[in-house]
């Protein structure tokens, strides 16, 4: 069974800088792209970044543009997340999430229903 494990959140304060590390557990987890989603209390999940292995497309929330750069390494089956600049309000519980069907192809990376798999989350905490 394929486990997405999430680490390097923290607490922080505004305009600082964290980064997030995923990894899979399984070696011969294969993904077509992998992305970040955050969720708040009292909140829905919402997409952050995704990237695409299948010619590097990567892809960001209005509210990160320019903040957060996610990256990856395919064959190692983990994404990054570099987020600078923090704001109180990137305050969140922040998942890793797979999509390893080929359908999620002709899904746009910032759709929730086009990951299978999902980490535990890891919280980031913004003071100000």
């Amino acid at each position: 069974q394929v486990q997405l494990v999430e680490s390097g959140g923290g607490l922080v304060q505004a305009g600082g800088s964290l980064r997030l590390s995923c990894a899979a557990s399984a070696r011969t987890f294969s993904s077509y792209s992998m992305g970040w989603f955050r969720q708040a209390p009292g909140k829905e999940r919402d997409f952050v970044a995704g990237i695409s292995w299948s010619g590097g497309n990567t892809a960001y929330a209005e509210s990160v543009k320019g903040r957060f750069t996610i990256s990856g390494d395919n064959a190692k089956n983990t994404v990054y997340l570099q987020m600078n600049s923090l704001k109180p309000e990137d305050t969140a519980a922040y998942y890793c999430a797979a999509a390893v069907s080929a359908g999620s192809l002709h899904l746009p990376l910032s759709a929730i229903y086009a990951y299978e798999h999902w980490g535990q989350g890891t919280q980031v905490t913004v003071s100000s």
